[in-house]
């Protein structure tokens, strides 16, 4: 198998935005209680805050997190999370069937938030919740001080306002499994309305409209036209999410399901070209798209004959736990050498959408669906997806080059796709290129040519590859490194031929002068 990539700094797709590499947290599982917040145990800080996941947060550098949901949010109401510990009253969460003890909320956020280098993405209820209550959460938030909701915040111990700038208008409301579910124009209505008496409020922030979620809904795509005829003045982003399931659609689709995401992306960026051209007052305004929901996630817990039970689901059926529990053991995926092979295949093609994906989220962070698991005793796992997306937040950031491609290809159900997939960002502060590649082909290693225009020199100074002879692998707390990058030689390999071991995801690292 071989393929040739070609790239001319000419020719760049755009620059990744920091908040490319951001993920999400939600009150789900042990995301929050167990994950984040562990207090009265010696390996937890004054706060309640576990040490090892603030270092390990630290290390990712990412952008932003977003909080508190996701599902959870819909049937929320912020000001139970608030105020002295001892006096928050536990609430039914109708999204996930447990009991929510509110012990941690807005403030502890955005404390932690500020000690781990993140900046919060804060989505607002619009299911059960009122724009008037949207509105008080953006004032307890940054409004300096002065009335009743920021002198609230300043009483419960925080002088500072947080001044967060990134507000997201709901979550999935086109989904019937969301408390307060909506239709398209009920829902454009209300956003629009929360937009404004929320940029009255404060008209620096950035607001994320709800956009279609999934392509199985019956709605997918005109939903995102509706809303929009109303809110492209209002909203500065659209949301979308994506979730790659290996599920009966053999190993090789699975491998290639990058093409999906990629093929949602257009969707979506094909609907918003359409939306412009209906508001010619606006005809400067770029509306970015936000997928802050993705990874992969197969559902590994949850009761189902198959996708279409989620339409209409009142409460997840899981395996994991009974009803009405506190934050128990749920979703907590166990991710194999093939999911992160899948994982560092979504991530090219993020990078190859940065002209108009400026915010995407891995969902979720800890513990549920996520690429780092916490025990009970202070015990941190990196699980197999860590790796793809750790080397991502590191090495993708720059500007990505736009490839010109020759390669052999093969038949998905997502069309002929090439057996390798890359993507190139150039880092213009230390010189270098570091190209993303995925070897798709399960039984035979490929030959990748890399041809760079725009440079005086080129020397490749780093090959790391992600690969395995079982892609069932998994990494435990028994066996934390059954699954890890590892650094080849560079030998004599010229970008002329570089090899690519078979199933493997791989950074290459390449000096530069222009």
């Amino acid at each position: 198998m071989k393929a040739t990539y070609s790239y001319d700094t000419l020719f760049p797709i755009g620059t990744v935005d920091p908040k490319v590499w951001s993920s999400f947290t939600e009150h789900l599982g042990r995301s929050i209680y167990g994950g984040i917040y562990d207090p009265d145990k010696p390996f937890s800080d004054k706060n309640g805050f576990r040490t090892d996941v603030k270092e390990i947060v630290k290390d990712l550098n990412l952008g932003v997190i977003r909080y508190p949901g996701g599902n959870f949010v819909s049937n929320y109401d912020w000001k139970d999370g608030i105020g002295p510990k001892e006096d928050r009253k536990k609430r039914m969460d109708f999204a996930w069937s447990t009991v929510e003890p509110n012990q941690f909320g807005i403030d502890d956020f955005c404390t932690w938030a500020k000690e781990v280098g993140i900046k919060p993405m804060i989505a607002v209820n619009l299911g059960t919740g009122t724009i008037k209550s949207a509105a008080q959460l953006v004032e307890y938030c940054n409004h300096d001080s002065g009335t009743y909701w920021s002198d609230l915040r300043i009483k419960n111990g925080h002088r500072e306002p947080y001044h967060i700038k990134y507000w997201c208008l709901g979550n999935e409301m086109e989904g019937d499994w969301q408390a307060g579910h909506m239709t398209a124009t009920q829902y454009a209505d209300k956003a629009r309305e929360a937009a404004k008496m929320m940029k009255w409020v404060d008209p620096d922030i950035k607001l994320v409209a709800c956009g279609s979620s999934y392509e199985m809904l019956p709605t997918y795509l005109k939903w995102d036209e509706i809303i929009m005829k109303q809110l492209y003045p209002y909203v500065d982003y659209i949301s979308t999410h994506n979730y790659n399931m290996n599920s009966g659609q053999g190993t090789q689709n699975f491998l290639a399901s990058w093409k999906q995401l990629d093929n949602h992306i257009q969707n979506t960026k094909n609907v918003l070209n359409y939306s412009k051209s209906l508001q010619p007052k606006f005809k400067n305004k770029n509306i970015k798209i936000c997928l802050d929901e993705w990874n992969v996630w197969n559902m590994q817990d949850i009761k189902m004959d198959s996708l279409d039970d989620l339409n209409g689901m009142t409460t997840f059926e899981l395996t994991d736990a009974k009803k009405w529990e506190e934050h128990p053991a749920i979703l907590q995926e166990k991710y194999s050498l093939l999911d992160a092979l899948v994982v560092g295949g979504l991530g090219i093609t993020i990078l190859n959408n940065v002209d108009s994906v400026e915010i995407s989220c891995l969902a979720q962070l800890l513990n549920v669906i996520s690429p780092i698991t916490t025990d009970e005793d202070g015990h941190l796992l990196k699980q197999t997806i860590y790796y793809p997306f750790e080397l991502l937040t590191q090495y993708g950031r720059g500007e990505v080059l736009k490839p010109h491609v020759e390669s052999d290809t093969q038949h998905t159900d997502y069309g002929d796709v090439p057996v390798v997939e890359t993507a190139t960002v150039y880092n213009k502060d230390h010189q270098q290129l570091h190209i993303f590649a995925l070897n798709t082909d399960t039984k035979n290693d490929a030959t990748l040519v890399i041809h760079l225009n725009g440079f005086n020199s080129v020397k490749l100074t780093g090959h790391t590859t992600l690969t395995g002879d079982d892609l069932k692998a998994i990494n435990t707390f028994d066996k934390p490194n059954n699954v890890t990058p590892t650094a080849l030689s560079i030998n004599n390999e010229s970008l002329n031929n570089l090899n690519l071991p078979k199933a493997s995801w791989n950074v290459l690292t390449v000096d530069v002068t222009k």
